[in-house]
């Protein structure tokens, strides 16, 4: 069988074959074709927001810096994964090697890691700008902005790689299937022929990383929903909820499909609702984030127009 090498004792498993993809005589070009489609919106719209937050002085805020930067790791989360569930749904041959799963692993859970550490400076600042607007311009420097963003980094870079360390050396032998879209934790830990029941310490870490930044998060919303509300003026009090309104939505989409993936311990689902719930989190998520930023937020859409209309003209003017 390919992907497996016999040794002396045991059949050691050199790559994985991913099961759950349609062969492309079974439907495989009819889900090849809408991905494809939503990979280039995914990297279209989140390359637009990025480059009109850098080109755009009225957007060089705290909050829009944070936003670039969510749209930059946005096209590296994505990649990670969907160019491989592409190739997957219209090759024949729908394996990765041992290396190419663990760093597909590795980066995808890097890059989410990363991307909820922004979220929570996201809302730290929004705290901050709400809660203690006249202290905000001293406390929410650029200066302070990078540092976040560098130690949101290193956060998910790090934290990821001794778990990635410890999987290395596991021997995987017998079944290579894995029965998920990508290479994940629980699909890959099954296919190993040792134990593997340290993996219950690695989840408890995992559930303690994820809920301690959705506390701050959830905790700060509810501080600012106390301050908007008191605040004398409708005017005031909408415009402080539609500043908040696109961040609260990517949170609660973002840890809604975290937590349904990754807190669910001892549950088990099938093998479709296990697709279905991958899907979300690896697809859907990503898909929905450019159109809350861009459609849903009026500088955002008021910074495109501009710049496409900076575009016609120059082009218009050469002309």
């Amino acid at each position: 069988m390919p992907g497996l090498m016999i040794s002396e004792n045991q059949t050691r498993v050199t790559e994985f074959f991913f099961s759950v993809f349609p062969h492309i005589h079974e439907g495989g070009l009819l889900f090849f074709i809408p991905l494809l489609f939503i990979y280039g919106f995914i990297i279209t719209g989140n390359l637009m927001i990025f480059i009109v937050v850098q080109l755009d002085v009225a957007l060089h805020t705290p909050m829009y810096f944070f936003i670039s930067v969510l749209s930059f790791l946005e096209i590296w989360y994505t990649t990670t994964t969907i160019p491989k569930m592409l190739f997957n749904l219209v090759s024949e041959q729908k394996t990765i090697s041992l290396a190419g799963c663990l760093l597909q692993m590795y980066f995808f859970h890097s890059l989410g890691i990363t991307e909820g550490c922004v979220l929570t400076a996201m809302a730290i600042d929004r705290y901050i700008a709400i809660c203690n607007p006249l202290r905000y311009p001293t406390i929410m420097t650029p200066k302070l902005c990078i540092q976040l963003t560098t130690g949101s980094c290193f956060c998910g870079f790090l934290l990821v790689l001794p778990e990635i360390a410890w999987i290395a050396t596991l021997p995987f032998c017998g079944s290579n299937q894995i029965r998920q879209i990508f290479c994940d934790f629980t699909p890959v830990l099954k296919l190993a022929c040792t134990d593997t029941s340290l993996v219950v310490i690695v989840d408890a870490i995992h559930a303690a990383e994820i809920l301690a930044s959705f506390l701050v998060i959830a905790l700060s919303y509810i501080r600012i929903i106390v301050v908007i509300l008191g605040m004398p003026s409708a005017e005031g009090r909408h415009k402080a909820f539609s500043t908040c309104a696109a961040h609260l939505a990517v949170f609660l989409l973002f840890f809604g499909s975290v937590a349904v993936m990754y807190l669910r311990f001892s549950a088990t689902y099938s093998v479709f609702w296990d697709t279905v719930i991958a899907v979300t989190f690896v697809i859907l998520a990503p898909f929905l984030n450019p159109l809350i930023y861009s459609l849903r937020n009026k500088d955002m859409k008021d910074a495109i127009r501009r710049l496409f209309f900076y575009q016609k003209r120059a082009g218009g003017a050469r002309r």
